[in-house]
């Protein structure tokens, strides 16, 4: 099983790993997208105007260009430690035992702007960019990820969980994807407790003691962790909430 996250705006600063080597990373054939975006960054890091601008950020944020001009040089930390947030505190890696972040390494993964997907042990730098955005140099994001990105997740053979953003689900289709809507009783889609929700219910599918292979399956185990999932399609589920 592959329960793929979407990713945060915000991420942890600094890292106890060595630079980005990209050879390392998981699906190495998204690398060639993935180097061409990295030295985008760094190259558009050098007008701190012009970045400010391309990565829809306030002068208060030059702090983040600054992120992105030592992309290569910058130490790294594992995907499931470097992004932050609310969908983040709510999976709270740091209260897992050994066993269990085992496990999530290997189930959870991250979709990136910058990456493409981040496993959750691929160690990757802090950085700044978002799904929507359109480099002066590279054009939209959507059309860079398209044709390197959807072979990747249609060439997966494991049951496949998409909690991605509208945002990052528009760099890739997935076939055979599992969706999660966050929503009320009544079918209203839920905006606010979205991320908190999604990260608990990724953190109890991470938790499984066996890999899921099945909608029923993982229907089990979160009705087992007390949410209220229902399938209204083959491949499409609601958690359900009370506001």
């Amino acid at each position: 099983m592959l329960v793929l996250l979407p990713p945060s705006e915000t991420k942890a600063p600094g890292g106890d790993g060595p630079p980005l080597q990209l050879d390392e990373l998981s699906y190495p054939e998204l690398n060639p997208v993935r180097r061409k975006l990295a030295d985008a960054l760094v190259d558009l890091a050098a007008d701190v105007p012009a970045s400010l601008d391309a990565l829809g950020l306030s002068p208060r944020q030059e702090d983040e260009v600054a992120r992105n001009a030592v992309l290569w040089s910058s130490p790294t930390l594992p995907a499931l430690e470097r992004y932050t947030g609310v969908l983040y505190d709510a999976l709270d890696i740091g209260g897992f035992t050994k066993a269990q972040l085992a496990k999530a390494q290997r189930r959870l993964a991250v979709a990136s702007a910058l990456f493409g997907i981040a496993r959750g042990d691929d160690r990757i730098p802090a950085y700044r960019l978002s799904g929507g955005t359109s480099l002066p140099s590279l054009g939209a994001l959507r059309t860079l990820w398209r044709p390197a990105l959807e072979p990747v997740l249609a060439g997966l053979d494991e049951l496949v969980v998409d909690l991605r953003s509208g945002a990052y689900a528009a760099l890739a289709r997935i076939p055979g994807a599992v969706s999660v809507r966050v929503v009320t009783s009544s079918g209203k889609t839920i905006s606010h407790f979205n991320k908190a929700y999604k990260g608990r219910l990724a953190a109890a599918l991470a938790k499984a003691p066996r890999e899921l292979s099945t909608v029923e399956g993982l229907l089990r185990v979160a009705a087992k962790a007390g949410f209220d999932v229902r399938r209204t399609g083959e491949r499409e589920l609601d958690l359900v909430i009370e506001p």
